[in-house]
């Protein structure tokens, strides 16, 4: 099978570049099942049930989260009735949602997502190794899984790369999330498990991670309060990341996926 994974789609800009891009990539490139990091996609922070449902129509099979998850407050109520809607698998018990899904994609094959998020830098949470642990036990590759899918929403690059070698051989890819900015060291892993540190953002580039660089300029430069953070609003490179996956559930071949906005192509 042949899945693709989108980094975080950050604001209308990388919304407009998913429902006009993705369709036509589903059949050019034949892709079996799309999973799409949604955790910036209103107006930078957070996701609406609108939003989310205008993903799954443009192709997307699951939507992962972040430390953003909860900047809508509707996502608290709605994500309960979103099943392919997943956030951090080791938020506090009791967060409403689920960490992980197991989903149906379009061949019909059984694909665990889990979405996780890192602790270096970032919100105190709990044992994202443990938490990851526990999902991929209940539903284990080539038994109850035909692919696992594992984002690690994070911002030290230590911390996704020791998540990806602690997996490898047991997930069809770890992928990084957060940092919104593509690296390059996408690769298979030596037990199978395909990997890179970070898939970047599906978002305008010419920004700063996404937003419109005025701000962020102003913030650095002075060190005062100021306005606050819109996205950035030019055209959008969708980023991402191609996985051939064998009847064995590891990963064959990988490639980076970018297209339109201001990167290079692939």
């Amino acid at each position: 099978m042949r899945l693709l994974f989108l980094g975080d789609v950050v604001g209308k800009a990388g919304r407009t570049a998913v429902t006009d891009k993705l369709p036509g990539l589903i059949a050019e490139l034949k892709l079996d099942c799309v999973v799409i990091n949604g955790e910036n996609a209103a107006h930078g922070f957070g996701i609406t049930e609108a939003i989310y449902e205008e993903l799954l129509d443009a192709g997307a099979d699951c939507v992962t989260l972040g430390n953003h998850s909860w900047d809508q407050r509707e996502a608290l109520v709605f994500i309960d009735r979103a099943p392919r809607l997943v956030r951090p698998v080791n938020y506090p018990s009791g967060t409403p949602g689920r960490g992980a899904a197991l989903i149906e994609a379009k061949n019909g094959a059984q694909v665990l997502v889990v979405n996780v998020m890192g602790r270096v830098f970032m919100d105190a949470m709990d044992d994202p190794f443990a938490a990851v642990e526990r999902e991929v036990e209940r539903a284990p590759l080539g038994r109850v899984a035909d692919a696992i899918v594992v984002d690690i929403h994070a911002e030290a690059t230590s911390e996704k790369q020791v998540m990806g070698h602690v997996l490898d051989g047991r997930v069809s890819l770890v992928v990084g999330t957060h940092t919104h900015v593509p690296t390059a060291d996408h690769r298979v892993l030596s037990g199978g498990t395909a990997f890179q540190t970070d898939v970047g953002m599906c978002g305008d580039y010419d920004g700063v991670i996404g937003m419109d660089r005025a701000e962020p300029l102003r913030r650095m430069r002075e060190k005062t309060p100021g306005g606050k953070f819109e996205p950035a609003g030019g055209p959008a490179t969708l980023s991402g990341i191609i996985v051939d996956i064998g009847a064995n559930g590891l990963a064959t071949a990988v490639t980076p996926l970018r297209v339109g906005g201001v990167l290079a192509p692939t």
